[in-house]
């Protein structure tokens, strides 16, 4: 990530993921000096001066300096953040993590293509999130290494091959980890039911969480295949699975997702409404 470190990044919002990024990015050795944070909230600058970054609420200022601009706004405020920087950023890198922002959208109101669109995930703020990425045609190599590194500080980064992509990793990565907690809730009142107190519950079902997660990632076999090693004949896996299949689990989940990806576009389509009528 030496590319990285030898910039100035200015974040336009400083919510939980954006301190993500700085917490991952600082980790990683950039000094906590090249980073300036604007935010309107008092409060959320008070906290990331703790981090000893640059804060302020003057969004111009914020960029004036930047290598890196990195929004992380609310998309209901999207259009009224970026028209007064229209035309300031033509010499600098955009990345933005705003939910349903496609880049002809931001390219519209700020005026430059120089744009990587990024849809990441909560568990960023943990170091272990997922991001998918998709950059603006005009976005050469070297500026598509700069925003993988700049994400890779909070997690695993993906890059995908057109921007209607990004629908489909909302769906998989970024709703993901609700998907997974709505298991865990399910698992933990199932053995509540079973005479494990709430702890205990818990505790077994979020360990088998991670260590299925860990085994995954590590192992040469796919998830399929995992899936049959633990799976005796006849046994008490078989048990619970063929219950899985009876309720069309696997199918359920497919419409599930794809029920996210349809809102992901439409939620993107509202976006790009609401911007052209305010410019």
């Amino acid at each position: 990530m030496s590319a990285a470190l030898n910039c100035n990044i200015s974040f336009i919002g400083g919510g939980n993921m954006a301190q993500a990024l700085i917490g991952g990015l600082i980790s990683r050795g950039l000094p906590s000096t090249r980073i300036t944070v604007s935010d309107p909230v008092e409060k959320v600058r008070q906290l990331l001066q703790e981090k000893d970054v640059q804060v302020t609420d003057d969004n111009i200022a914020a960029v004036k300096d930047a290598d890196i601009v990195l929004f992380a706004v609310k998309p209901q405020v999207l259009a009224k953040v970026l028209e007064p920087l229209k035309g300031l950023l033509h010499d600098k890198l955009v990345i933005s993590i705003v939910a349903g922002a496609e880049i002809s959208t931001l390219a519209a109101l700020l005026g430059t293509d120089r744009i990587v669109r990024v849809m990441p995930n909560t568990p960023a703020l943990v170091q272990t999130g997922a991001h998918g990425l998709y950059a603006h045609s005009n976005v050469d190599t070297a500026d598509r290494d700069l925003a993988s590194q700049v994400l890779a500080s909070t997690g695993l980064t993906i890059w995908v091959n057109n921007e209607a992509q990004i629908d489909a990793v909302t769906a998989v990565s970024g709703s993901g980890p609700a998907y997974f907690f709505y298991m865990m809730e399910s698992m933990i009142r199932a053995g509540k039911n079973l005479g494990l107190d709430e702890k205990t519950a818990t505790e077994l079902t979020l360990q088998t969480a991670l260590g299925a997660a860990q085994m995954a990632i590590t192992s040469s076999n796919s998830p399929a295949e995992l899936r049959k090693n633990v799976t005796s004949p006849n046994g008490t896996t078989q048990a619970a699975l063929e219950v899985f299949d009876r309720a069309q689990i696997s199918q359920n989940i497919q419409a599930a997702l794809a029920a996210a990806q349809k809102r992901s576009q439409e939620l993107a389509q509202e976006l790009s409404d609401s911007s052209k009528s305010s410019v």
